[in-house]
């Protein structure tokens, strides 16, 4: 299975998931190329080597008019202002009641003083107009999610990268829409910041399009410590939307001050990660890693494994086992029956040879690990052993599912069974011996043509 493993030991923001998953690409240049040309005004795409504390990897560089987004920003603010991002992602704000929020302009303290106008991604009216009083001016360019949705899909890339871009972006909105408590329809984007992270999202999407692994696994994140400051104060860490979006998540904080995850990196691993966990036994055939620009204690990049998983057991069991030689056949068929019905995995006697040469039974039960005590009590309650074996295993399984097939003869169900690139189905024998005794025909005609709806339904 070829399988992705995204070590996020330091967070994760848009550019260091490019950079790390650039690496992996075999046609770097071409991949370049497509980013390049993908529409967006004055966007270019770099990707240039750099090292974090001796360790080498690809800072993958969106600029917007030959300025990465800190700088490009820091020409629409006064001068001396300054923007400190971990890595360079989109700012949002709300735009509610006139007052805009800027939540992800993080170090960048400073009041807003000086009127600026609102232009946007496309020409569109609102329906109001915004009136500031501040000391200076300066052009302050914004979009809403309609306009990032528009540029998004004039994109030219294929049809599913786009739909996934999409996917992100509206995620990003409605954690945005959450975290200010105003509707997802209220929340614009910096234009600089806008284009800077589409070009972002757009070439994680595309390059897993290109990769198409199997799985994607991601580490625990760590979203850094302490707090940030932002337009209107100071934020904790992780940042309000970056919280929304990384609910159910298994996260740390750890020493680091700083914030390490950001919301465009949030959204992107929520989005695709398979699941999240320990590295899998894999085989590496290669590791990309992506650079972020700030230095902090630790080497701040991200890491992304590629390979094969290593087939493993995907479960654990618990095997019961005791030996009887003083049942008889009646006493015994009745608990083997009643530990069934009490929910055993399975039940199954050996015959076999016990002290001083009496025929007897092994007795096996499979059960849930955790119901190892309970069913060593039903054993001892309804057979007469005394003691037993408890043993646990690994186990290896493919995982089932049931639909239902049409047959000249009526529905079917169908077991089946898919895991380790192995694929199986079987007709439910209790619907095939039904419609056999109802139509009166052989079992096998009927299971036949079930058998066969089943191979037609899977192609």
């Amino acid at each position: 299975m070829k399988t992705l493993y995204l070590e996020c030991a330091m967070g994760a923001s848009g550019d260091m998931l490019l950079g790390a998953l650039y690496e992996l690409l075999p046609d770097r240049e071409g991949f370049l190329d497509t980013m390049n040309h993908l529409g967006l005004p004055q966007v270019a795409v770099t990707a240039a080597p750099a090292q974090s504390l001796g360790i080498a990897g690809t800072h993958m560089a969106v600029t917007v008019a030959g300025l990465e987004e800190d700088e490009a920003l820091a020409h629409h603010e006064p001068h001396g202002q300054e923007h400190h991002h971990h890595d360079h992602d989109h700012g949002a704000h709300c735009d509610q009641d006139h007052e805009h929020i800027h939540p992800h302009d993080h170090e960048h303290p400073h009041e807003h003083e000086h009127p600026h106008e609102h232009e946007h991604l496309h020409d569109h009216d609102h329906g109001h107009e915004h009136h500031h009083d501040h000391d200076h001016g300066h052009g302050h360019h914004h979009s809403g999610l309609g306009d990032v949705q528009a540029v998004i899909n004039a994109l030219p890339l294929p049809q599913d990268v786009i739909g996934h871009v999409r996917a992100v972006y509206d995620s990003i909105a409605q954690a945005e829409s959450k975290a200010h408590g105003c509707p997802v329809e209220q929340v614009h984007f910096h234009e600089v910041g806008a284009l800077d992270a589409i070009a972002d999202v757009a070439g994680v999407c595309y390059a897993l399009h290109l990769l198409a692994p199997e799985e994607i696994v991601v580490s625990p994140i760590h979203v850094g410590s302490g707090q940030v400051r932002c337009a209107h104060g100071i934020v904790p860490v992780p940042a309000p939307a970056t919280a929304n979006l990384l609910a159910g998540v298994p996260i740390y904080g750890g020493t680091i001050q700083g914030e390490l995850c950001t919301p465009t990196g949030a959204a992107l691993l929520t989005h695709f990660a398979t699941h999240f966990g320990p590295m899998p036994l894999m085989e590496t055939a290669q590791v990309g890693i992506g650079l972020g620009t700030r230095q902090f204690p630790a080497a701040n990049c991200l890491r992304a494994f590629w390979g094969q998983r290593r087939e493993e057991a995907n479960g654990e069991i618990c095997q019961l086992v005791c030996n009887l030689d003083d049942m008889t056949p009646e006493a015994l068929s009745f608990a083997c029956q009643r530990l069934l019905e009490l929910g055993a995995l399975d039940v199954y006697t050996l015959p076999g040879q016990m002290k001083k040469g009496r025929p007897g039974w092994q007795l096996t039960v499979l059960c849930q690990p955790e119901r190892e005590g309970e069913f060593a009590r039903h054993i001892l309650t309804h057979t007469t052993t005394n003691g037993l074996r408890a043993l646990r295993c690994g186990k290896y399984y493919l995982a089932p599912s049931r639909d239902s097939v049409d047959t000249p003869y009526g529905p079917v169900g169908i077991k089946r069974a898919e895991g380790m690139g192995i694929s199986r189905h079987k007709p439910e024998y209790d619907d095939v011996a039904r419609l056999a005794r109802e139509r009166d025909l052989p079992f096998q005609t009927v299971s036949s043509a079930a058998d066969q709806a089943a191979r037609q339904k899977k192609s």
